[in-house]
């Protein structure tokens, strides 16, 4: 408007009250954004390095999504040894269930002795025969003697023995012997035994394989969004701590399967030396589990730290770009207070400043 002529006082009335428009305008936007530092033409120093602390923030915040899920996958695994470590002591019970097993069997006599014997019974266990001398047998006891010298002459005393049982004779499974399922027959002496001397141990086998098929189907559902650290050592997880990935932790996966412990399916318990290997296996095993526990136990710490130690590092990155641009709103309503109270001012000021003028139009 350079058509039109404003005398001094009017112009510099003007020239104030557009200065104090313009602080208000950026009193406004602080006071709307809650930030003094809104763009690079506030304060280029602070604006870009602020902008620089966020985007780290931001970058941590996405890795933090990161280490909580890989946190997740290793308890998946640690919760699976959990599981896999009571499904190896079940299978260690089994087998001493079995070790035991063999020693219950046993045939009882039917009838009664008489006083005097004479000649010889045969005694049929499987598919040996031997001869018992019945002379001079008058009770339990005496036959019990007989039995047990023609089992010895028969080389198979190191599987069975005769007992007496009240007046009764019978025939079991010697302590701790290694035996196979036998028939067992005899008459002689007033008395009859005949029956099954079971090898029991053979249903305990299918227990102990049953269990090492659980432990394999546990081990492959030990997986957490496309990652089973039981799944063998081509499986691995790598948890990245800061935005170069020039800090992480690489966990390898190990077999959680009954192979990977070294339980194989057992097929003949019929020896306790056979169940004694079978339990030296469960015992590695359960040491195995047992240093993997530990290991992953290790590693989840690691990474729930880092965890720990990120969340706090973006709260101070955030807190120290705050610092940077956050306006004090205290301080800036009490600014827009004041420039309001002179924008009224100039206003008046410039009404004054313009009476001079208006005093020409008394002449007409």
């Amino acid at each position: 408007m350079s058509d039109i002529s404003l005398t001094a006082s009017m112009r510099s009335n003007l020239l104030s009250l557009q200065n104090t428009q313009s602080l208000m305008d950026i009193t406004q936007e602080r006071l709307s954004t809650g930030k003094k530092v809104n763009s690079a033409l506030d304060n280029p120093s602070s604006y870009y390095t602020a902008q620089s602390l966020t985007n780290r923030a931001n970058d941590l915040s996405s890795l933090l999504d990161s280490m909580g899920q890989g946190i997740s996958t290793i308890k998946a695994a640690d919760e699976a040894i959990t599981s896999i470590t009571e499904f190896v002591d079940q299978a260690k019970a089994i087998a001493n269930q079995a070790r035991d097993e063999a020693d219950k069997s046993s045939v009882t006599s039917t009838g009664t002795i008489p006083g005097t014997n004479t000649g010889t019974a045969k005694l049929k266990i499987g598919a040996k025969e031997m001869n018992v001398d019945l002379t001079g047998v008058s009770n339990a006891t005496t036959l019990v003697s007989e039995i047990n010298d023609a089992l010895q002459t028969g080389g198979i005393d190191a599987s069975y023995e005769a007992v007496k049982d009240g007046e009764n004779v019978k025939i079991q499974i010697k302590d701790g012997a290694d035996v196979e399922a036998a028939s067992i027959s005899f008459e002689g002496a007033g008395i009859k035994i005949s029956g099954e001397l079971e090898d029991n141990r053979g249903a305990y086998v299918d227990r102990y394989n049953d269990i090492l098929t659980q432990i394999d189907q546990l081990a492959k559902d030990a997986g957490y969004k496309g990652v089973n650290l039981l799944g063998g050592t081509d499986q691995t997880l790598t948890v990245v701590f800061n935005e170069d990935r020039s800090s992480s932790l690489t966990i390898k996966g190990v077999d959680g399967s009954s192979t990977g412990l070294g339980l194989a399916v057992e097929t003949d318990w019929s020896t306790n030396a056979a169940i004694d290997a079978a339990l030296d296996k469960v015992s590695a095993a359960t040491n195995k589990l047992r240093s993997m526990s530990s290991e992953f136990g290790n590693n989840y710490s690691v990474v729930q730290t880092r965890e720990e130690f990120t969340e706090n590092l973006i709260n101070v990155l955030e807190e120290g770009s705050d610092k940077l641009t956050l306006a004090d709103m205290n301080e800036e309503s009490a600014n827009m207070l004041a420039l309001q109270t002179r924008q009224q001012l100039a206003i008046n000021s410039l009404s004054l400043a313009s009476q001079a003028a208006q005093s020409v139009l008394s002449l007409f």
